[in-house]
């Protein structure tokens, strides 16, 4: 009307258009319905819009099933149908990234056989930041109890991780893990389900102990595969040489970092000198 010039009735004839309903305002939509409604969903997350309307009704709110449907959809409130079983949601900060030796660990799970196709499970820890690996435990069954238990030994040696990465594996997951991550002070992050991507640097180290031992040997017996893991173990941190970090072995990165700060490991000091900071980082890529 402002560009052309015409009047209200004119313009609202033009477009088919009655002028009451533009002259009209509309009244508040139900506010304070919406507001309790907003407010029990906030306490009773899996109520549906049923539910919720007999919630109102105890308040003294009645409407038929059309319009609390209507203001249940329009206020988004619907339940999110819940799918597998339920995760442990870990830290909530974001993933730090591995400058220095403890400021990372990932841990992960690989199997094999030995025998008579008897299989066994290899749990894996890592130091993201100079690919060191800490452990590999071989038994035919590990718990969530007994990671946290191999967990404590490797405190013991390295210091205490700020930070370690993880699947949703169940030992993972299990109360005995949450525990020791509570009880020790550390930022447990869970990888999306579907997502090895996200723990890369592990991922690569199964590859690697995958192809350059697991399938290379034959194991007689968990015995002999804890032998030949701990031959391989050694052969990985103290001579194969990693293109990551510019063909140095493991324990190699981890002294050069340790001499540069000059500290003890699990006791590295903080610093802001960009030398330090451009050095960590090409290790870490």
């Amino acid at each position: 009307m402002r560009d052309h010039d015409i009047s209200q009735r004119r313009a609202c004839r033009l477009v088919g258009v009655d002028p009451k309903t533009v002259r009209r305002d509309r009244p508040p939509d139900n506010p304070d319905i919406r507001k309790e409604m907003k407010k029990i969903a906030a306490k009773r997350r899996r109520f549906g819009y049923r539910r919720i309307g007999v919630m109102l009704e105890r308040e003294g709110y009645v409407m038929n099933h059309k319009k609390l449907y209507r203001l249940y959809t329009e206020e988004k409130l619907g339940v999110r149908r819940r799918r597998g079983r339920k995760r442990a949601r870990g830290s909530r900060t974001p993933m730090p990234e591995a400058l220095r030796p403890g400021e990372r660990w990932s841990l992960d799970f690989l199997s094999d056989t030995f025998g008579a196709s008897r299989r066994f499970r290899i749990l894996a820890v890592n130091d993201d930041c100079c690919r060191e690996n800490l452990c590999l435990i071989a038994d035919t069954s590990i718990s969530g109890a007994r990671v946290a238990r191999e967990l404590d030994a490797l405190v013991r040696v390295y210091g205490k991780p700020k930070s370690i990465v993880s699947d949703n594996g169940t030992e993972f997951t299990s109360r005995a893990i949450l525990k020791w991550a509570n009880d020790n002070d550390v930022d447990w992050h869970y990888i999306d389900p579907g997502k090895p991507q996200q723990n890369a640097f592990i991922e690569s180290f199964n590859g690697s102990l995958r192809d350059e031992c697991l399938n290379e040997e034959m194991f007689e017996s968990l015995d002999d595969a804890r032998r030949k893991l701990a031959l391989w173990r050694y052969d990985y941190n103290n001579v194969r040489p990693h293109s990551s970090l510019k063909n140095q072995t493991p324990a190699e990165a981890r002294r050069t970092l340790e001499q540069f700060e000059d500290s003890a490991p699990g006791a590295l000091a903080q610093t802001n000198d960009d030398e330090y900071h451009n050095q960590t980082r090409r290790l870490s890529l």
